[in-house]
């Protein structure tokens, strides 16, 4: 009984192991700004009508499924249906590690997956994208009535939208959404650095790149913000 208890311990430890190695990874083998470089490329290709739609066949399927997934870049975007990550950046199976929530928020949940993608599979790229005409947003903005679950999701919205209300307190409702939509991406970006000491360490050594980024749900096209601009302030330098 004890040799078959043993045998099947072992069984198990082996079975998590393999499990373990598929899910890390050693990395895409890419730095932060040649990631960078292939999002932007793949946008380009998209807003082109030029898109070719890789790595989405059999094989690839085969490949990760097999061979574990080497991500190249995180992305967290809204959980909007007309912002399909790998379709606006034309990648494909296994090149994203996506996060979508509505109003792109980094609360626990989010910020958790992203340290994962960070410090388990080595993505060099954390991209933070808006996108024009967000739902969530405008909630904020125009104080709508909301559920007490939606409440809480979008709850990390609201300090963006006071910020710009307070500094734009003439704008009419069109132009302080789409202030708060930039403001609330920059504001995702501080709460991770400010929740994940993991994610703010790797940053401030070079591991990581944090980005900003909008998306134009009519063009297609991304507008890339870059990093935060109190980025050295935020990593302690």
């Amino acid at each position: 009984m004890k040799r078959a208890f043993a045998a099947f311990a072992a069984a198990v430890f082996v079975a998590a192991t393999c499990a373990l190695a598929l899910a890390s990874s050693a990395g895409p083998g890419l730095t932060s700004d040649e990631a960078l470089a292939k999002l932007k490329e793949g946008n380009d290709r998209y807003v082109a009508k030029a898109s070719v739609a890789p790595r989405r066949d059999a094989a690839r399927r085969h490949e990760t499924a097999t061979g574990g997934q080497h991500p190249f870049a995180t992305v967290l975007s809204c959980s909007d249906s007309r912002v399909p990550v790998e379709v606006v950046f034309d990648q494909g199976v296994g090149d994203i590690f996506a996060v979508r929530v509505a109003g792109n928020v980094a609360a626990t949940d989010e910020i958790g997956t992203m340290e994962y993608g960070a410090e388990h599979l080595g993505i060099p790229l954390i991209v933070v994208m808006g996108h024009t005409k967000c739902g969530a947003v405008s909630a904020v903005v125009k104080n709508e009535p909301v559920t007490e679950n939606i409440g809480k999701l979008v709850a990390p919205i609201v300090p963006a939208v006071k910020g710009v209300k307070a500094r734009f307190a003439t704008a009419d409702t069109d132009e302080l959404i789409a202030k708060s939509i930039e403001a609330n991406v920059w504001q995702a970006i501080s709460d991770i650095y400010a929740k994940s000491p993991l994610i703010k360490k790797m940053a401030a050594a070079g591991k990581v790149k944090v980005v900003g980024a909008l998306y134009d749900i009519d063009s297609g096209e991304v507008h890339w913000l870059g990093e935060h601009p109190n980025n050295a302030i935020l990593l302690g330098k």
